[in-house]
């Protein structure tokens, strides 16, 4: 509706500009004046309707091509050319010698107009078949197809947009190969992770059924290690559920106001052995005004048991592991840095991602299934927080925010 109500405005500014012209020009009683107003308007109706129907029919949408579509327009733009002047020299009382002689003109201006229209329409729909082709070479999988950008009309922004489209599917593309590995990568890591401990555990108990070890201490020992392999099977059998919530659109969380301060002294406490045994120095702090925080403090503490564990896992004896939680611009910022290894800078984009496991975190050497990092992700975001992080030789920093 909008482009209609501009070509009636635009007939108007025509039809009012061309009275004007007649008038200074030819300074005409008035008589003349409303005659050639009303000529005016006679062919500006005609003219009207016959584009009007043109486009609200679709006729130029019936062309076999958007060229033959322009030379359409331009066909008809010479027709209602030819009949506005030969109409207004006809009522004009012009000589029958005059008439003839500028009906001959016109129909060469039309000619010639047409025939300029098509060769330069040519610079038009060459691009768009360029487009075209490309479009065709991308639905038939080559996403490394571009197309080259020239002018700044409506045509070469498609091509921009053209092109941002095929380096975004070329992206997906690499994404989803990459994906596809990494869950195949992952079915084998964690058959293994499941195979060693249900191995090891079933060798235990046909040692104990079959009376081979009778022992008291090493029947306690062998007990000992086939509970460490159910604990392990059990923390793998969750992280794999933890990513199946994930996956199937996030975890629901049970929100409360409560201590972050305390939360972070709780986990520190449950690890301060582990660390003990290690030779790490285990610390943490809060500062006064961060608590209360709005978060589920079961979830938030599988975070900070995963960053804490992971920090541990990688941190040499002699080294330090240290929590800190501040206020920030947007909530509440946790720092968990160790002094460990570092991480490789191939690995640092790809850290959180699921099934992902580089030398640092993700080690089968070091225990775990690659999923801890990208859980704690999830939790963090399902909290509407972000977690990053920040790493070099001897110095790696966690950083999560919530808000």
């Amino acid at each position: 509706m909008n482009t209609f109500f501009r070509y009636i405005l635009g007939v108007l500014v025509i039809f009012a500009i061309s009275l004007g012209i007649f008038y200074l020009v030819m300074t005409p009683p008035m008589s003349e004046l409303r005659l050639m107003a009303l000529f005016l308007a006679i062919t500006a109706l005609v003219s009207s309707l016959a584009g009007y129907l043109a486009y609200r029919l679709g006729w130029i949408a019936l062309t076999p091509s958007l060229r033959w579509g322009l030379m359409a327009i331009y066909a008809i733009s010479s027709i209602l050319t030819f009949f506005n002047v030969w109409f207004s020299a006809r009522l004009m009382f012009a000589s029958e010698h005059d008439l003839l002689l500028a009906s001959v003109l016109l129909v060469f201006a039309g000619g010639m107009a047409m025939a300029l229209g098509y060769f330069l329409s040519s610079t038009m729909t060459d691009r768009i078949r360029l487009l075209q082709n490309a479009a065709g070479k991308l639905a038939q999988g080559n996403l490394e197809t571009r197309v080259a950008v020239t002018g700044r009309d409506e045509i070469a922004i498609l091509a921009k947009s053209f092109n941002q489209m095929a380096a975004q599917l070329q992206d997906a593309d690499e994404k989803q190969r990459e994906l596809e590995h990494l869950r195949t990568d992952l079915i084998a890591w964690v058959s293994h992770d499941l195979q060693t401990p249900l191995a090891s555990i079933r060798a235990i108990l046909e040692a104990l059924y079959d009376g081979i070890v009778e022992e008291p201490e090493t029947v306690k020992r062998y007990l000992n290690t086939a509970q460490r392999d159910v604990r392990s099977l059990s923390a793998l059998i969750d992280d794999l559920f933890q990513m199946a919530q994930l996956d199937a659109g996030g975890i629901p969380l049970e929100k409360t106001a409560s201590s972050l301060a305390d939360l972070i002294s709780d986990t520190l406490e449950s690890f301060s052995e582990l660390a003990s045994r290690q030779e790490i120095t285990l610390k943490g702090s809060a500062e006064a005004d961060v608590d209360p925080v709005l978060m589920d403090t079961q979830r938030i503490g599988r975070v900070l048991n995963n960053l804490i564990g992971n920090a541990l896992r990688h941190t040499p004896a002699g080294g330090t592991v240290e929590v800190r939680a501040c206020r920030a611009s947007i909530g509440v910022e946790v720092t968990v840095c160790d002094t460990g290894e570092g991480i490789r800078a191939e690995d640092l984009p790809n850290i959180f991602e699921s099934f992902y496991r580089g030398e640092k975190s993700r080690s089968r050497a070091t225990g775990g299934a690659g999923l801890g990092l990208a859980i704690a992700r999830g939790i963090v975001r399902a909290h509407g927080g972000e977690i990053r992080v920040e790493s070099q030789p001897g110095n790696t920093r966690f950083i999560f925010t919530l808000p």
